[in-house]
């Protein structure tokens, strides 16, 4: 497997991107709906990353800076056809590595609060982020969890 950053031109990872979207809106009211679309990850704050084997795309997630040594991760997606195959693992492990080489000294991200963001959460604990509150512009919401990870460990 091979993790890139890439400029979301690709057809495949656009698509990705829209079923992450259309989840986000199956599963959780649109004021709770933090995930952000193709043109929003374009933002010069925000890196993304694709995951790929042979050429296939596996899967996706992002680094977004938010000043002052903190990064927030985005947009972590695995395809259908390569879930349960440790993808989501690697590339969160890539992108811990990405931002404490970028000097950030915490990583923090927000998810849902539902039974259908239960498997995220416990990767994301699996790999010591801790609960947390809100962070960055977010509001407390019963919708969504908040999880940040010291990085200077």
């Amino acid at each position: 497997m091979q993790i890139r950053v890439e400029t979301l031109e690709e057809q495949d990872v656009i698509t990705l991107l829209e079923e992450h979207m259309a989840d986000m809106h199956a599963t959780s009211p649109p004021e709770s709906i933090h995930a952000l679309d193709v043109t929003a990850l374009k933002a010069p704050e925000i890196t993304f990353y694709c995951a790929r084997r042979d050429g296939v795309l596996l899967g996706c997630a992002a680094l977004k800076s938010l000043g002052n040594g903190q990064a927030e991760l985005k947009s972590m997606r695995t395809a259908p056809a390569s879930r349960q195959q440790g993808v989501a693992a690697q590339l969160l492990a890539h992108l811990l590595e990405q931002a404490r080489s970028r000097g950030y000294y915490t990583l923090s991200l927000e998810t849902g609060s539902m039974a259908f963001f239960e498997p995220a959460r416990r990767l994301y604990a699996k790999f010591g982020f801790e609960y947390c509150g809100p962070f960055g512009d977010y509001q407390q919401d019963p919708n969504s969890c908040f999880m940040t990870r010291r990085l200077s460990e």
